[in-house]
């Protein structure tokens, strides 16, 4: 039994709150609930996709519901995201590079197809990238880049955030997003999954504060504070978000912000409001993985290279430490092991609200199994 199989059935022992959904039945829902806001079939269909995957993953904070939600307070309903308009390519000076107008079209569709076309450019010319302004959230950023490395090859993206949410270090009031780097590697062949490193640069993201909001549960030290700048324990008291690793998060956060500025973004405190432009920015690089090789190796090869990188990190007593990716790897061994998609009953209860205004029936929380052990 691998490493990733032995992290899943040692996973779904121990955590037994889930109950499985079919995929053809999560994506005709969410499918439709795009739809009826006014999305044309492709991009319903790709949002269903990417909520998919990040479920498929175990990213809870980024599933359909968290999808939809930024929808409605972002989004279509308030003209924040426009449904079926078309993205322009406004600047193609340099030819590995292109600058993108998203239109406020919806940011997972206008995401996939900037990381397809940073491929084709990478095949060409070693390394590809796309910076896109007037865009919409794009949700989960490790699931673009994972994508890529499944594909073989390197990738990165960033994004400025919706809302300023964060409050920069030693600092009082929210200026930054939670402003998320991701990358990926195409490491299957040296350890079984790629290696992605994806984090929001606040030390929860706001999708884990409505998460342990919407069941209960309390926040980590150092995530939050209140309305009078303290910190704060209690998902419900959130009225911003603290960086992770104090300066360290800040300047993480901070480089979002500077490349959203190059690329032609507005004021962080404006985004999402009522006012001057309000749109995020994003920036996505894939590198091909032959442009890096040298040709000298220790493993035979670039990726036998990197597996004994790899190794000699987990090596010498530190053969208990985990890869980044390494638990979304696992988690998606186990949702395929269920065969279906894990939502919990505060989920499902969510997801059948959803449902009913969509007339759709079979969402009772009844007519889902819980995850075999």
């Amino acid at each position: 039994m691998s490493l990733l199989e032995k992290w899943a059935v040692f996973a779904a022992r121990n955590m037994s709150e889930f109950r499985v959904v079919p995929v053809n039945l999560h994506d005709e829902l969410v499918t439709q609930a795009y739809q009826a806001r006014g999305y044309d079939e492709d991009e319903s269909q790709v949002a269903a996709e990417v909520c998919r995957d990040a479920t498929r993953h175990g990213i809870r904070t980024h599933n359909a519901l968290k999808a939809l939600h930024l929808d409605h307070l972002f989004g279509s309903a308030v003209g924040g995201c426009v449904p079926g308009v078309e993205v322009e390519v406004v600047n193609r000076r340099f030819k590995a590079s292109e600058v993108w107008n998203a239109n406020r079209k919806l940011g997972q569709a206008v995401a996939v197809a900037a990381i397809d076309r940073c491929i084709e450019l990478a095949d060409e010319y070693g390394v590809g990238q796309v910076s896109i302004d007037n865009a919409f959230h794009y949700l989960w950023g490790g699931g673009y880049v994972m994508k890529a490395a499944e594909r073989g090859y390197i990738a990165y993206t960033n994004c400025t955030s919706t809302l300023a949410e964060v409050v920069p270090f030693g600092g009082k009031f929210p200026t930054l997003g939670t402003n998320p780097h991701s990358w990926g590697f195409p490491t299957q062949d040296a350890n079984g999954f790629p290696i992605v490193i994806d984090w929001a640069t606040s030390t929860v993201a706001m999708g884990r504060v409505q998460q342990l909001k919407r069941e209960g549960k309390s926040l980590p030290p150092g995530a939050a504070v209140d309305e009078e700048g303290n910190e704060t324990l209690d998902p419900n008291q959130v009225a911003a978000l603290l960086p992770f690793g104090a300066h360290k998060g800040y300047g993480m956060a901070l480089m979002n912000e500077l490349v959203g500025g190059f690329i032609g973004g507005s004021l962080p405190t404006i985004r999402g409001r009522e006012g001057a432009k309000t749109t995020s920015c994003f920036y996505f690089q894939v590198i091909h993985p032959d442009a890096w090789d040298s040709g000298a190796s220790v493993g035979g090869g670039q990726m036998g290279n990197v597996k004994e990188v790899i190794d000699d990190i987990l090596g010498h007593g530190n053969e208990g430490c985990l890869l980044p990716g390494q638990i979304e790897a696992g988690f998606r061994a186990r949702t395929d092991a269920a065969g279906g998609l894990l939502f919990s009953d505060a989920e499902l209860g969510e997801f059948k609200e959803l449902a009913d205004g969509l007339g759709i029936g079979g969402w009772d929380i009844e007519n889902f199994g819980v995850e075999p052990a």
